[in-house]
């Protein structure tokens, strides 16, 4: 981490804060320690990142970069009275809209509106008449009709991504994955997609239609697949015209043949080359500079088949990294050691890699929100039969804790004086170590069953893939095992986090979710659905207890080794659902414990939040690498560190937006 005598001080690490999110940076420390060719490849995949920005806006909905464009033309070029109120909340509206990268929350994908009239939007559109991304043929008048409705009317697009039991999926979700075709319509073609698959003998593995749109055009439903040549061509284009200097630059030939192989997956669309990809990757263990970038995360469709575009760019923590490579280091002891059944068990655990890293460049899903630790690729064969990376992004959580010094969050909601200074001294640990344990191993652990491809739990599927890395985690955060392994030295560690867990699961994260409202978004449902449980399976002996004191709930564990014990529990009947590929027990846990909210309970804990002027939300400014140029040549890449969010926005869109407003 940066040196705490000379440069925390100066680093402000929280930037500015509005609506329900606040905006951060984080420092890349060690780049001035790379070489000029590490320092090169990381300015290369770092354009890379950023080049992809417009497929992420344009799969989330498909008028966000039609949204995101008026926006910024007024914000550019309007010249009326900028100081007024209602010039302020388009200002706001328009952070949002870049922090979620379009018009519905990134995190509970509810729409969400600015805090102006029609109209006065439509006002000033009319006063700054030019500008504007209309369609070929359209006037003001016809393009005002066509965008206004997009962002004020709640019956257009209310949510990005519906997960509603009962309803159609496709349907009732505005996510830009599906044109024209119901749940039924979408089921039906993958199904018939696998089954051809099997009559003509080729590979049945890949992940169908990850890197694709499903389009009904004139009663022929078809994919329409992202890669040069194809669907978000053009920004995919510059994605690989960095990625091939990037080559240039490779530390290793392992490593350049990774980057190679991704930039003919671009160029080809084709799944197979994308596992070769994968499988490639996951063996890259000598490369001190790492990156993701792809369609890889499904948690965006409904259906959970596909991927939005993300890339992050990073390079080891060496000194971090020992903690993680002690743990993956004993994979196979914690394998054979779980509570899971016996046959749903690897018997042989294959590269499990794991590093602690420093984040460089976010882009796409990834940003401004990040991921704190990330566990890639997704495929459980290729997880089975090469293994997987598995990374913590110390950098990031270390950003976390410093932005949130003093917020008053900890001494509101945790239930006693002893809690409290627990989590102030072990609370940072245990939250790296349970990240280091969901990811390295949680993810990575377990097999299905023969028959099993592992998209059987549909839209429950990422819910309880969470819960399943999460519960592998908590369960081992208090084995005996982390401290015989030098992990940790106290038992406050896991008692801390067993806390600080069943807390937000049961109580602090409701702040993040709308009066009202059920919960959707998959995190959050797996950390409910698990607090949920163990309180219900734990209520006779009271080995949690919910208490309630100057008309305040809390949360007291009264047992955390019996916790432990529940939460083996819990672990073993995930890992037999996702194993059997059960929809109905997988279906029934998530919405008996993971869906509803007390909303007697989300009414209290709102009322106290507010009290705290705390953003619930956070997100990152990226540093910027500058290259020194001499005669022509590169000589030395610089790491600036802006602190102007709005200023970032501009200049991607400026600089780095490359597809049409309607594709």
């Amino acid at each position: 981490m940066p040196n705490k005598e000379s440069s925390e001080v100066k680093f402000n690490y929280l930037s500015e804060q509005f609506a329900d999110l606040k905006i951060m940076r984080y420092q890349v420390p060690g780049f001035d320690s790379l070489s000029l060719k590490q320092k090169e490849l990381v300015y290369y995949l770092s354009q890379a990142a950023i080049a992809g920005r417009d497929i992420l806006f344009d799969q989330n909905y498909k008028y966000n970069l039609a949204v995101r464009r008026t926006l910024e033309n007024i914000l550019i070029n309007f010249e009326g009275d900028r100081d007024c109120e209602d010039f302020r909340n388009l200002i706001v509206y328009t952070k949002r809209v870049w922090f979620s990268n379009g018009i519905h929350h990134h995190y509970s994908k509810d729409k969400f509106y600015p805090e102006i009239s029609r109209d006065y939007f439509e006002k000033l559109i009319r006063e700054t008449k030019t500008g504007f991304p209309m369609r070929e043929g359209q006037d003001l008048d016809g393009f005002i009709a066509e965008i206004a409705p997009v962002i004020f009317d709640p019956k257009i697009a209310p949510k990005a991504v519906s997960q509603e039991s009962g309803k159609d999926l496709l349907l009732g979700s505005a996510c830009n994955f599906y044109e024209g075709v119901s749940e039924k319509e979408a089921g039906d073609f993958y199904h018939n997609l696998k089954n051809d698959a099997i009559k003509n003998g080729t590979d049945t593995l890949i992940s169908f239609g990850l890197n694709s749109k499903l389009v009904n055009k004139n009663g022929r439903i078809h994919e329409e697949v992202y890669k040069i040549g194809g669907l978000y061509s053009a920004a995919i284009e510059r994605v690989v015209s960095w990625l091939e200097k990037a080559a240039g630059v490779a530390e290793n030939e392992h490593q350049k043949k990774v980057i190679e192989t991704l930039i003919r997956y671009y160029k080809t669309g084709d799944l197979n080359v994308w596992d070769e990809y994968n499988v490639l990757w996951v063996k890259d263990l000598d490369s001190h500079i790492d990156f993701v970038n792809g369609f890889i995360e499904n948690y965006g469709d409904p259906l959970g088949m596909k991927a939005t575009w993300e890339s992050l760019v990073n390079f080891k923590d060496k000194i971090a990294t020992k903690r993680a490579e002690t743990i993956s280091a004993n994979a196979q002891w914690f394998e054979d050691n779980s509570p899971v059944d016996p046959k749903f068990r690897k018997k042989e655990v294959r590269g499990v890699s794991a590093k602690v890293i420093t984040a460089a460049q976010l882009g796409g899903d990834c940003y401004p929100a990040t991921p704190i630790g990330i566990n890639l690729p997704n495929a459980d064969w290729i997880r089975k039969e090469h293994g997987s990376k598995s990374v913590t992004i110390e950098n990031i959580t270390y950003a976390y804790d410093q932005a949130s010094i003093g917020n008053g969050m900890l001494e509101e909601f945790a239930s006693s004086a002893g809690e409290i200074e627990l989590a102030k001294k072990y609370g940072s640990l245990a939250s790296n170590l349970h990240t280091d344990l969901h990811e390295c191993l949680g993810h990575g652990s377990g097999q299905l069953l023969e028959g099993i491809r592992g998209d059987e739990l549909k839209n429950y599927g990422s819910p309880l893939e969470e819960a399943r890395a999460d519960l592998f985690a908590l369960y081992y955060m208090g084995d005996p095992k982390l401290m015989a392994l030098g992990l940790i030295d106290h038992e406050g560690v896991f008692i801390a986090e067993y806390n600080s867990y069943i807390r937000n699961g049961l109580i602090t994260q409701l702040t993040r979710i709308e009066p009202g409202k059920t919960i959707e978004q998959a995190h959050m449902r797996c950390r409910q659905l698990i607090a949920g449980w163990a309180y219900q399976l734990g209520k006779h002996e009271n080995i949690i207890e919910v208490v309630l004191r100057n008309e305040k709930t809390y949360v007291t564990i009264n047992n955390h080794q019996a916790l432990r014990a529940i939460f083996g529990t819990m672990l073993a009947e995930i890992q037999r659902i996702k194993s059997e590929g059960d929809y109905e027990a997988g279906r029934n846990l998530v919405e008996k414990y993971g869906v509803q909210v007390d909303q007697e309970l989300h009414h209290q804990i709102l009322d106290r939040f507010s009290k705290l002027n705390v953003a619930p939300y956070g997100g990152f400014i990226n540093p910027v690498f500058v290259p020194v140029m001499t005669n022509g040549k590169i000589t030395d890449i610089k790491v600036e560190y802006p602190d102007d969010y709005s200023g970032q926005m501009i200049d991607y869109s400026r600089n780095h937006s490359f597809l049409p407003t309607y594709n």
